[in-house]
Parts: structure tokens; sequence; C-alpha cells
């Protein structure tokens, strides 16, 4: 979709809004140093798929399913940006996601799993603008793999981690911009997108959008919500 089909007019900033409750993504989307807010997708993600996705369009249709969402909700020329990430132990396009560990244990299992070799961190974000009255344009989206090597863990280094508490709410039960940063032995691809948000490819779509993001930065970008 070209720039031109948007219905934003690019001499202002639009109303710019991100659509998770991620306080990782809040942080991220910050450094663009642009005026957003934070209104959380109802969408309720589907179970894990129990057998190999291509794991591009897999993360990419959730992202657009976020942003449709809360931009169906919005009103004309509103922005609406979605994200997901997914983490799998396959390095190649198509693998079975690990999703979010169900208790300790299931935490443990994934953590073993990853100890010394190299997985693959994918992010789908996707830009929709709000039309009103829950018309929406056709989304500009993209999907990021990363990899990322993990160290050999030993068991206590397992669950010393585990008794963090940081791995029960993440994708692949670990978080590689906190206690599990350790662990990383190398990243080949965008850092961020294995926090949760591809800034890169985020500027790009705002950019394909017809937001100048660097034209809007303010020393102190406020967030509401």
């Amino acid at each position: 979709m070209s720039s031109e089909s948007l219905p934003i007019q690019t001499d202002r900033l639009p109303r710019l809004v991100l659509a998770s409750a991620s306080p990782r993504r809040r942080e991220l989307m910050a450094l663009f140093g642009m005026p957003f807010e934070v209104i959380p997708s109802r969408y309720e993600e589907p179970p894990p798929p129990q057998g190999p996705v291509d794991l591009a369009s897999f993360v990419t249709e959730l992202a657009i399913h976020k942003a449709r969402e809360v931009a169906a909700r919005q009103e004309a020329g509103c922005l609406v940006l979605g994200a997901d990430t997914l983490v799998t132990l396959e390095t190649g396009p198509y693998g079975v996601p690990l999703g979010k560990p169900t208790d300790s244990e299931d935490a443990r299992r994934m953590l073993r799993l990853l100890s010394g070799h190299t997985h693959s961190v994918y992010t789908g974000v996707a830009l929709i603008a709000a039309l009103g009255g829950g018309a929406m344009a056709e989304p500009l989206a993209v999907a990021v793999q990363t990899r990322v090597r993990f160290r050999a863990l030993t068991e206590e280094m397992i669950t010393g981690y585990l008794a963090t508490g940081e791995p029960f709410d993440k994708a692949g039960a670990y978080g590689a911009q906190g206690y599990a940063a350790p662990f990383i032995a190398g990243i080949e691809g965008d850092y961020f997108n294995v926090v949760g948000l591809p800034l890169c490819a985020v500027g790009q779509l705002l950019e394909q959008a017809g937001v100048v993001w660097w034209r809007w930065r303010t020393l102190t970008p406020p967030l509401i919500g």
C-alpha cells in the first residue's frame, strides 16, 4: 500500500497508538522521540501451534490482528502499531513456536532446550491507519528474524534464573534485556527485535506511511495511557 492511500497529513504528526501493554515495547517506542499513546489490543491470541508453521507469516498475522482490533475503535487518521514476538528452536523459515511457559517446569524445559544452542526470535509488526467508523486501510506489515546463541546453562543457573520470576511472561522463557542477558553468547540481527520491537523495521513502516518521524522528536517524549 502506498502512503498516498493513507488518510494522514504528512505536514503534521498523526495520532500514533501502540497496541501493546508490554512495558518493553513502550520503552523501545519512546526511543523514536515522538508522542504516542498506548491502547492494549483486546485480540485473544490462539494457542501456540503444535506443528511447524511459516514463522514470519505467523507473527505478521498476529500483529495485524492486534492492530486491527485497536484501529477499529479509533477515529480517522489514527495510526495503530501492533506487534507479536515468538521464539523457536529452528533457525530456518519454518518451526514450532515455544510460546510463554505455563509454569516453572515448563520454563525450565524451554531453558534446557535453548542451552548451548542457537535459536530464532521473530517479531511481526503491523501499521494500520484507521478510517473511522470501524473501517481501516490495508496494513503495512513486516516480520524480522534474529538469531540468538545461548551459552551452556547449568541446572543451578536455570534454577537461579527461575527464582527471579522473569521468565514467566516471556516467549521462550527469557528476557534478553533482563537477568538472562549473561546467557546470550551472540546475536545475529536486530537486538531490539529480541526485546520485542525491531526499531529499524518500525521506522521504515512509519516512513512508508508518510511519517517522517525524525522531524517530530521531543526531548522527553510523552507516554499517554
